[in-house]
């Protein structure tokens, strides 16, 4: 069975890194890509709940005994199976790893308007994320 205290300290992480990341929204395109502050900010908050939901999904699939996990990609994909996570929502789980990989390997061609995009658009998945793994509590 999950350990509560696993879940809830990781999410307690995830809903300051979605805090965070929220106020970065507010910035204007222009102010984002001129400030390093601003987007190394959110590139690196982006990651940490990126890590923390991958943190979350692992830990349920290993206590729930779902299933082998070989790549990040295999969390979603092991949860949805299980009916734990909606089939859309795995996709766009799945295209968050993808992100998630370039964020850590792809860094010095990052191209920050796709930062950008994610910290205006993808937020609500890690939203979506955050509420699923809670109902484990």
């Amino acid at each position: 069975m999950v350990r509560p205290e696993v879940l809830r300290r990781r999410l307690e992480k995830l809903q300051e890194y979605l805090r965070i990341l929220e106020g970065l929204a507010q910035v204007t395109e222009a102010e984002f890509l001129a400030d390093p502050r601003i987007h190394g900010s959110a590139e690196r908050f982006l990651q940490l709940a990126i890590e923390a939901l991958l943190d979350l999904g692992a830990h349920v699939v290993a206590e729930m005994e779902l299933g082998q996990v070989e790549t990040y990609r295999d969390i979603p994909r092991t949860l949805e199976k299980a009916g734990y996570v909606p089939a859309e929502l795995a996709r766009r789980w799945e295209k968050i790893v993808g992100f998630r990989n370039i964020l850590v390997h792809e860094y010095v061609d990052l191209d920050r308007r796709l930062v950008y995009t994610m910290l205006r658009e993808g937020l609500e998945d890690l939203r979506r994320l955050q509420a699923i793994f809670g109902r484990f509590l």
